[in-house]
Protein backbone atom coordinates (compact mmCIF):
# COMPACT_ATOMS: atom_id res chain seq x y z
CA UNK A 1 0.00 0.00 0.00
CA UNK A 2 1.33 3.65 -1.09
CA UNK A 3 2.61 5.58 1.83
CA UNK A 4 0.66 8.93 2.70
CA UNK A 5 2.29 12.13 1.10
CA UNK A 6 2.96 14.81 3.50
CA UNK A 7 3.46 18.57 2.06
CA UNK A 8 5.79 20.25 4.13
CA UNK A 9 5.57 23.94 4.90
CA UNK A 10 8.66 25.71 6.14
CA UNK A 11 7.49 29.78 6.61
CA UNK A 12 8.71 31.71 9.57
CA UNK A 13 5.10 34.50 8.91
CA UNK A 14 2.49 32.01 11.44
CA UNK A 15 -0.09 33.94 9.44
CA UNK A 16 0.74 32.27 6.34
CA UNK A 17 1.60 28.61 7.63
CA UNK A 18 -1.93 28.79 9.14
CA UNK A 19 -3.37 29.76 5.53
CA UNK A 20 -1.50 27.71 3.29
CA UNK A 21 -1.92 24.18 6.24
CA UNK A 22 -5.83 25.39 5.84
CA UNK A 23 -5.44 25.33 1.67
CA UNK A 24 -3.34 22.00 1.60
CA UNK A 25 -5.54 20.07 3.77
CA UNK A 26 -8.64 21.67 1.97
CA UNK A 27 -8.12 19.14 -0.88
CA UNK A 28 -7.48 16.04 1.66
CA UNK A 29 -3.45 16.14 1.94
CA UNK A 30 -1.23 16.05 5.21
CA UNK A 31 0.31 19.19 6.32
CA UNK A 32 3.42 19.71 8.97
CA UNK A 33 4.25 23.23 9.72
CA UNK A 34 8.13 24.76 10.50
CA UNK A 35 8.73 28.20 11.65
CA UNK A 36 12.46 27.08 11.70
CA UNK A 37 14.41 25.43 8.46
CA UNK A 38 16.21 23.88 11.32
CA UNK A 39 13.34 22.49 12.72
CA UNK A 40 12.28 20.79 8.78
CA UNK A 41 15.83 19.83 8.73
CA UNK A 42 15.78 18.11 12.01
CA UNK A 43 12.48 16.21 12.28
CA UNK A 44 12.87 15.39 8.28
CA UNK A 45 12.42 11.50 7.62
CA UNK A 46 12.68 10.73 3.76
CA UNK A 47 10.70 7.52 3.77
CA UNK A 48 7.30 8.22 2.68
CA UNK A 49 6.37 10.54 -0.43
CA UNK A 50 6.07 14.66 -0.23
CA UNK A 51 6.78 17.86 -1.39
CA UNK A 52 8.39 20.93 0.53
CA UNK A 53 6.83 24.58 0.33
CA UNK A 54 9.70 26.94 1.42
CA UNK A 55 9.87 30.67 2.36
CA UNK A 56 13.96 31.85 1.21
CA UNK A 57 14.16 34.51 3.77
CA UNK A 58 13.62 33.07 7.25
CA UNK A 59 15.72 33.85 10.74
CA UNK A 60 19.23 31.42 11.04
CA UNK A 61 19.13 29.47 8.19
CA UNK A 62 17.90 30.35 4.85
CA UNK A 63 15.43 28.80 2.12
CA UNK A 64 18.35 28.20 0.39
CA UNK A 65 20.67 27.60 2.79
CA UNK A 66 18.32 24.82 3.48
CA UNK A 67 18.13 23.49 0.11
CA UNK A 68 22.00 22.68 -0.31
CA UNK A 69 21.67 21.03 3.13
CA UNK A 70 19.35 18.62 2.36
CA UNK A 71 21.04 17.66 -1.14
CA UNK A 72 24.45 17.30 1.11
CA UNK A 73 22.53 14.72 3.10
CA UNK A 74 21.28 12.92 -0.51
CA UNK A 75 17.54 14.15 0.26
CA UNK A 76 15.89 14.73 -2.96
CA UNK A 77 12.51 15.68 -1.29
CA UNK A 78 10.73 17.86 -4.52
CA UNK A 79 10.53 22.18 -3.28
CA UNK A 80 8.58 24.96 -4.25
CA UNK A 81 9.92 27.77 -3.54
CA UNK A 82 7.43 30.44 -2.46
CA UNK A 83 8.80 33.97 -1.80
CA UNK A 84 7.83 37.80 -1.39
CA UNK A 85 11.53 38.77 -1.60
CA UNK A 86 12.84 37.13 -5.46
CA UNK A 87 15.33 38.10 -7.36
CA UNK A 88 16.72 36.32 -10.40
CA UNK A 89 20.10 35.62 -8.90
CA UNK A 90 17.82 34.12 -5.74
CA UNK A 91 15.64 32.05 -8.40
CA UNK A 92 18.86 30.89 -10.38
CA UNK A 93 20.52 29.65 -7.40
CA UNK A 94 17.32 27.90 -6.33
CA UNK A 95 16.66 25.80 -9.67
CA UNK A 96 19.83 25.08 -9.64
CA UNK A 97 19.47 23.56 -6.07
CA UNK A 98 17.00 21.53 -7.47
CA UNK A 99 13.58 23.88 -6.91
CA UNK A 100 10.55 22.53 -9.12
CA UNK A 101 9.98 26.40 -9.48
CA UNK A 102 10.41 29.72 -7.53
CA UNK A 103 7.08 31.45 -7.10
CA UNK A 104 6.60 35.05 -5.73
CA UNK A 105 4.23 35.80 -3.04
CA UNK A 106 1.00 36.57 -3.50
CA UNK A 107 0.41 32.99 -5.71
CA UNK A 108 -2.54 31.41 -6.95
CA UNK A 109 -3.99 28.63 -4.43
CA UNK A 110 -4.63 26.65 -7.68
CA UNK A 111 -1.45 27.12 -9.22
CA UNK A 112 0.50 26.26 -5.82
CA UNK A 113 -1.82 23.44 -5.56
CA UNK A 114 -0.83 22.07 -8.99
CA UNK A 115 3.36 22.21 -8.47
CA UNK A 116 2.75 20.61 -4.68
CA UNK A 117 0.97 18.26 -6.14
CA UNK A 118 3.17 17.66 -9.48
CA UNK A 119 6.14 17.91 -6.48
CA UNK A 120 4.18 14.91 -5.04
CA UNK A 121 4.18 12.74 -8.04
CA UNK A 122 7.58 13.72 -8.66
CA UNK A 123 8.51 11.98 -5.37
CA UNK A 124 6.55 9.14 -5.77
CA UNK A 125 8.49 8.90 -9.34
CA UNK A 126 11.94 9.11 -7.22
CA UNK A 127 11.63 6.60 -4.77
CA UNK A 128 10.10 3.87 -7.10
CA UNK A 129 12.86 4.25 -9.08
CA UNK A 130 15.19 3.88 -6.06
CA UNK A 131 13.08 0.81 -4.90
CA UNK A 132 13.64 -0.51 -8.57
CA UNK A 133 17.04 0.23 -8.69
CA UNK A 134 17.92 -1.42 -5.60
CA UNK A 135 16.14 -4.83 -6.41
CA UNK A 136 17.97 -4.66 -9.95
CA UNK A 137 21.58 -4.13 -7.94
CA UNK A 138 20.74 -7.10 -5.52
CA UNK A 139 20.01 -9.41 -8.46
CA UNK A 140 23.17 -8.67 -10.31
CA UNK A 141 25.07 -9.20 -7.15
CA UNK A 142 23.52 -12.63 -7.04
CA UNK A 143 25.27 -13.58 -10.45
CA UNK A 144 28.74 -15.31 -10.27
CA UNK A 145 31.72 -13.85 -10.98
CA UNK A 146 31.57 -15.24 -14.81
CA UNK A 147 27.97 -14.73 -14.82
CA UNK A 148 29.07 -11.05 -14.37
CA UNK A 149 31.64 -11.42 -16.71
CA UNK A 150 29.70 -12.41 -19.71
CA UNK A 151 26.65 -10.01 -18.89
CA UNK A 152 29.45 -7.06 -19.46
CA UNK A 153 30.42 -8.51 -22.90
CA UNK A 154 26.37 -9.19 -23.42
CA UNK A 155 25.76 -5.83 -23.06
CA UNK A 156 28.22 -4.71 -24.69
CA UNK A 157 26.69 -5.98 -27.78
CA UNK A 158 29.23 -9.17 -28.53
CA UNK A 159 27.55 -12.36 -29.76
CA UNK A 160 27.63 -15.70 -27.64
CA UNK A 161 30.24 -16.85 -30.03
CA UNK A 162 32.24 -13.90 -29.80
CA UNK A 163 32.36 -14.18 -25.83
CA UNK A 164 33.62 -17.94 -26.21
CA UNK A 165 35.95 -16.74 -27.92
CA UNK A 166 37.19 -13.73 -25.62
CA UNK A 167 36.76 -16.21 -22.83
CA UNK A 168 38.65 -19.36 -24.46
CA UNK A 169 35.57 -21.31 -23.45
CA UNK A 170 32.65 -23.25 -25.85
CA UNK A 171 29.58 -21.87 -26.99
CA UNK A 172 27.39 -24.12 -25.15
CA UNK A 173 29.30 -23.00 -22.26
CA UNK A 174 28.44 -19.40 -22.47
CA UNK A 175 24.90 -20.03 -23.69
CA UNK A 176 24.27 -21.74 -20.36
CA UNK A 177 25.63 -18.56 -18.60
CA UNK A 178 23.73 -16.22 -20.55
CA UNK A 179 20.44 -18.54 -19.93
CA UNK A 180 21.27 -18.10 -16.33
CA UNK A 181 22.03 -14.50 -16.17
CA UNK A 182 18.30 -13.73 -18.36
CA UNK A 183 16.64 -15.89 -15.77
CA UNK A 184 18.54 -14.24 -12.86
CA UNK A 185 18.26 -10.80 -13.93
CA UNK A 186 14.59 -11.76 -15.14
CA UNK A 187 15.17 -10.04 -18.25
CA UNK A 188 12.86 -11.35 -20.92
CA UNK A 189 15.01 -9.82 -24.16
CA UNK A 190 18.64 -9.04 -24.88
CA UNK A 191 17.64 -5.11 -25.06
CA UNK A 192 15.99 -5.32 -21.69
CA UNK A 193 18.91 -6.45 -19.87
CA UNK A 194 21.06 -3.73 -21.39
CA UNK A 195 18.71 -0.88 -19.58
CA UNK A 196 18.87 -2.64 -16.22
CA UNK A 197 22.57 -2.17 -16.43
CA UNK A 198 22.22 1.21 -17.60
CA UNK A 199 20.23 1.90 -14.97
CA UNK A 200 21.81 0.26 -12.22
CA UNK A 201 25.13 1.96 -13.50
CA UNK A 202 23.44 5.47 -13.18
CA UNK A 203 23.38 5.73 -17.11
CA UNK A 204 19.65 5.26 -17.84
CA UNK A 205 18.18 7.46 -19.49
CA UNK A 206 15.05 9.76 -17.96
Amino acid sequence: MQQEATVFVVDDDPAIRKSLRWLIESVGLKVETYELASEFLQSYVPDSPGCLVLDVRIPGMSGLELQEKLRDRGYDIPVVIVSGYGDVPMAVRAMKAGAIDFLEKPVSDQVLLDYIQKGIERDIKNKEDRLQNQELVQRKDSLTRREREVMEYVVSGLSSREIADELKVSFKTVEAHRAKIMKKMKAKSVPKLIQMDLQITGNHPR
